[in-house]
């Protein structure tokens, strides 16, 4: 018989019993102890939300100034053509106390005249710069081929005469237009480069609404400024605080180039064409003794009926057209901008304690509507406006995805290169467009070439005010919002169309790229763009 020799096993090593419980209690204990923190922060914010009481800026500023109404420009009718005339000019405006401020305008010394037209109308621009530095002109939010989009390809050098000329296929809507230079249009729409484009079309001729331009049909280009103790105008793009670059904030309104305005307009109801043209400032619209007004448009035509509202936010570049009734009064009404706060009650205790509020927990005097005596008739505001045909999910041939991240200026972590070509798109394609906004802040997103629907923010339908056609929308911070549209007829496989944020600052330091649109045999080698300095050509393939 063989004998087995026993090999003795390992021993386990020896666990502390006393150890282990203690490790454990240490991990409850830090787990409670940040349960407990942020439970404390958050009723803390919620609390703090209650009781922020907002910055009431211009509390006693005195209204005594008479709106500008910026004129109606006169086109000349060569043939089938309606001819606009403009001039990019500089000059000096009196804006702030009476002391003259150095600014550039279109036809005049700050801002521009309004143009209107008509759906279906021929239009060519002559537009010289008489400035000694290139501009360009951007139709915001008009459709029409990328050539004569006025982008940041469509520079005019100084004493040079630029000549677009399209067919206008927008329906009835307040559009605008304004500079694009690359790397300066923040400088020059905050210098006074900006006016009105207004369209109409056969259905908002035949609708009962305030059409007086001027009168009971006002326009209000709302801006924000800083001055000097000289009355010079201050522009510090490269302002930042804890999240980033802020973009221009001011502390003065402006409306059509006039402080502490003043509208008389008759006792009835009234439009107002509203157009946030600041650089980088939302404004939450209202009145002063919060009535009930009424939404009939967004950036791209009316709605498709009248939305009661008592506030309106309106991030830089977006527009709307409100209606108040002021039927019988006779005392003044003041619309201000109330307080615009984060959404999110920790985000915005977060934001206030790290002195990055910006332009939240702010409220602004803009103007004053006093009613002069009328003897026209009541009217009833139409309840239906408009025929919207909405784009379903199910007829889009892609989803593209955006991500805007401003630590670096960034969409989708590239920056701006105007010989990139960033996206293709076919010639009528219907596409979903993914926005996510990855930053602290918000971003106005623009598109240019497209009018677009929005189908939700974070899974949710666009409130009633929202249905409407839109261009530029506000992606408030960490927010995913989807949009669809239809892309234009007009092929070009050698010039871009723009996207961008619209805080100005935030596209000049090249939160912004680029999209050719082409027809469906185009080749991936004819795809190619010029440079903006060189003339010379760069290629990019990027399958679609």
């Amino acid at each position: 018989m063989k004998t087995v020799k026993k090999v003795p096993l390992p021993k386990k090593p020896m666990i502390n019993i006393r150890q282990k419980a203690s490790f454990k209690k240490a991990i409850l204990i830090t787990l409670g102890f940040l349960a407990s923190f942020v439970v404390l922060i958050t009723v803390v914010s919620f609390i703090f939300a209650e009781i922020q009481v907002p910055r009431f800026v211009n509390r006693d500023l005195v209204i005594q100034n008479k709106l500008i109404v910026l004129p109606l420009l006169e086109p000349e009718v060569v043939g089938e053509e309606k001819v606009f005339v403009l001039s990019a000019e500089q000059g000096e405006t009196i804006l702030l106390d009476g002391k003259p401020t150095n600014t550039v305008g279109y036809n005049g010394s700050y801002l521009g005249p309004t143009l209107r037209a008509h759906k279906g109308d021929h239009v060519r621009i002559v537009l010289t710069n008489n400035l000694s530095k290139p501009v360009t002109a951007h139709w915001h939010g008009m459709h029409l081929p990328a050539i004569m989009d006025g982008g940041p390809h469509q520079e005019i050098a100084p004493g040079e005469v630029w000549e677009p000329h399209w067919t206008i296929e927008n329906e009835a809507a307040t559009l605008w237009y304004h500079p694009h230079v690359i790397e300066h249009s923040g400088e020059e729409v905050y210098s006074g480069l900006a006016g009105l484009f207004i369209v109409d079309d056969e259905n908002s001729d035949s609708l009962s609404l305030p059409k007086v331009y001027g009168v009971d049909d006002v326009p209000l280009i709302v801006q924000d400024r800083e001055f000097r103790e000289d009355g010079q105008f201050v522009f510090a793009p490269q302002r930042k605080d804890e999240l980033g670059h802020t973009g221009m904030l001011g502390d003065a309104i402006l409306v059509n180039g006039t402080y502490a305005p003043f509208v008389d307009v008759p006792a009835k109801q009234i439009r107002l064409r509203i157009l946030n043209a600041s650089n980088a400032r939302r404004y939450n619209f209202g009145f002063e003794d919060r009535r009930t007004f009424y939404q009939i448009a967004t950036d791209g035509g009316l709605l498709l009926s009248p939305v009661a509202r008592t506030r309106m936010i309106l991030a830089p570049g977006e527009r709307a057209e409100v209606i108040v009734d002021l039927t019988g009064e006779t005392e003044p009404l003041a619309l201000i901008s109330d307080a615009v706060h984060e959404e999110n009650e920790v985000l915005r205790f977060v934001r206030t304690m790290i002195n990055a509020e910006r332009d939240e927990n702010q409220i602004f005097k803009i103007i004053e509507l006093r009613p002069q005596p009328t003897a026209e008739v009541i009217e009833n505001l139409p309840q239906l406006l408009n025929s919207i045909e909405p784009l379903p999910s199910t007829s889009a041939v892609r989803t593209r995805r955006f991500i805007l991240d401003p630590r670096n200026r960034s969409i989708n972590g590239e920056v701006m290169d105007h010989q990139y070509v960033n996206e293709v798109v076919r010639s009528g394609d219907v596409e979903i467009w993914e926005i996510i906004n990855l930053s602290g802040t918000f971003h106005p997103f623009h598109i240019h070439g497209v009018q677009f629907q929005i189908l939700d923010r974070g899974g949710k339908p666009p409130a009633d005010y929202e249905l409407g056609w839109k261009d530029t929308m506000l992606v408030s911070n960490a927010e995913i919002v989807h949009v669809i549209m239809r892309f234009p007829e007009f092929s070009d496989p050698h010039t871009p169309y723009m996207y961008h944020c619209h805080i100005l600052e935030h596209e000049d330091m090249g939160m912004m790229g680029q999209f050719i649109v082409t027809e469906e045999n185009t080749f991936d080698e004819e795809i190619h763009i010029e440079a903006i300095d060189s003339g010379t050509e760069s290629y990019h393939n990027h399958a679609p």
